[in-house]
């Protein structure tokens, strides 16, 4: 798509809410990394560019730097925060590490008004994250705002605005009115983003390159997949083919729920695969928590390609990769250290010869979300808290069997129909239950008890890259601990988790 807004990635966590913020102003926005070449990102003919942030300093050996042609092509472009740096650095500026870093509230105090402050306080609360800072600014340009440093600069004549803060993140005061006044005000952008139109395109789209080909899909139940396979099925009917593989890992009942939702009432062709024996068969011994993952990831490709050879036919594999996955994919981060492979399953076998089908691979987890109710997915589906691909494999901590899982299931259970009942699903962004290698003594009526201990884990957050633990009332709590330990043969000992991300993850494993 032509004639939105081009954010190029310096490797700044706030790229995705950039991208999101302005999505939701209706106007397309995608997100590129900063190495792309400038006539690539010329021939999609933006109506702005936004320079991210990102964790390198300009006067670095190794900085990530652009063609200084950008700023001479005529099209308005907003540097945020490494990106105000880049600015000031490439068009005769002064950037120096400064003698403290600013991270976190910080009061904007605007020296002059220019275009993207229209409408603006003079001293709204910002967010920063920086050491670096502008010492002196390019010759044409003037000094709009300052925090103890020189905030936000802009040459108005070129149409070209820097900020020190970020605007994307919600504890900067108006940063949805700054994106807006540079997105309408500056670049005149047209509002061309609508879900609506984006599901009737893409249906086209679908039907034009599947012809009367067959497609096979890996169904997980998970939001992703779901909405992918609804919105194949609404193109191509019964040419889809979904595959459903029950690794014995899974929520309490969920593959009955998948048949029941997809299969009857969508009326979708599933081949159910009961693959429990063979899962917990291959994780028999095993503890350590990525060598759990590489198990249950390897086992599912060999699963699902023994299945989808039965279906010989199929030229397509649909996926419901989304946005963020093809951002990270392209990420300018490199490779970073491994904390834990990827939540969900690993990429299918090469050898299957079979062309991919990827159609919400333009879309924020948000907007899958809203795409999934147009379709008419039921709300309490599309909005599932996410589940990692490995399941309860990674949430059994230690060495996995079938009574463990059995005992997990029955807990998060309770725990997911509580939320549901006090009308705090949505209140949170991910909750389940952990299970934990460890017995302690306990007493139920007059006997001495020797059980496991169970965690309950409720965090929140916008991007899952940082989260805070959730304040779920103590009544709460004590109503699905006692439920827990009541009904749950196997455990005498339930905890919560108050810790944030980071330094601890959102999944224990």
């Amino acid at each position: 798509m032509t004639g939105g807004i081009i954010i190029l990635d310096f490797g700044s966590q706030y790229n995705q809410l950039i991208g999101r913020r302005i999505r939701e102003m209706q106007v397309y926005a995608e997100i590129l990394p900063f190495s792309t070449p400038l006539p690539e990102i010329l021939a999609k003919k933006p109506a702005g560019i936004i320079l991210s942030g990102g964790p390198s300093s300009v006067n670095s050996a190794e900085a990530h730097l652009i063609e200084k042609e950008i700023f001479e092509a005529g099209i308005p472009v907003l540097g945020i925060c490494y990106g105000m740096q880049l600015t000031a650095h490439l068009l005769g500026g002064k950037v120096a590490k400064g003698e403290k870093g600013e991270y976190g509230r910080s009061t904007l105090i605007i020296e002059k008004y220019c275009r993207i402050f229209e409408g603006l306080p003079e001293n709204p609360t910002v967010w920063m994250s920086h050491f670096d800072e502008v010492e002196s600014v390019p010759e044409g340009f003037e000094v709009n705002a300052k925090s103890g440093v020189i905030a936000a600069i802009s040459n108005e004549a070129k149409k070209i605005y820097a900020i020190q803060f970020h605007p994307e993140v919600t504890h900067t005061e108006f940063g949805d009115k700054i994106l807006a006044n540079f997105v309408f005000g500056v670049c005149d952008a047209e509002r061309n983003w609508q879900l609506t139109n984006y599901i009737e395109k893409t249906i086209e789209e679908i039907r034009e390159k599947v012809g009367e080909n067959k497609v096979i899909l890996g169904l997980s139940g998970g939001v992703d997949s779901s909405v992918a396979a609804v919105l194949i099925h609404r193109a191509i009917g019964n040419q889809l083919q979904c595959i459903f593989v029950d690794t014995g890992l899974l929520r309490k009942d969920e593959a009955k729920k998948v048949m029941e939702n997809y299969g009857s009432h969508f009326d979708m062709n599933i081949d159910l695969v009961d693959a429990k024996e063979r899962f917990l068969g291959k994780l028999k011994g095993v503890s350590e928590p990525e060598e759990k993952r590489k198990i249950i990831g390897r086992e599912f490709v060999a699963v699902f390609d023994e299945e989808a050879k039965k279906f010989s036919d199929a030229k397509f594999l649909a996926q419901g990769t989304i946005y963020p996955d093809v951002i990270e994919s392209q990420s300018v981060k490199g490779p970073s250290a491994v904390i834990k492979s990827h939540h969900n399953v690993g990429g299918l076998p090469e050898e299957m010869n079979l062309q991919l089908l990827e159609p919400l691979r333009e879309l924020f987890k948000d907007e899958v979300r809203k795409v999934g109710e147009e379709l008419g997915i039921p709300h309490h589906l599309v909005y599932r808290h996410p589940f990692p691909g490995p399941g309860l494999g990674i949430r059994i901590l230690g060495e996995v069997d079938a009574e463990k899982v059995r005992i997990l299931q029955e807990a998060d259970d309770i725990f997911i129909e509580e939320l549901y009942h006090d009308e705090l699903y949505e209140k949170v962004s991910q909750a389940f239950v952990v299970l934990l290698p460890v017995k302690s003594v306990g007493v139920m009526g007059d006997e001495r008890t020797y059980e496991y201990t169970a965690v309950l884990r409720a965090a929140n957050t916008i991007d899952f890259m940082t989260a805070t633990w959730s304040h779920l009332p103590y009544e709460f709590l004590e109503k699905v601990s006692g439920r827990i330990i009541n009904e749950v043969k196997g455990i005498n000992r339930v905890a919560y988790d108050i810790s944030s991300k980071p330094p601890a993850t959102i999944e224990w494993e």
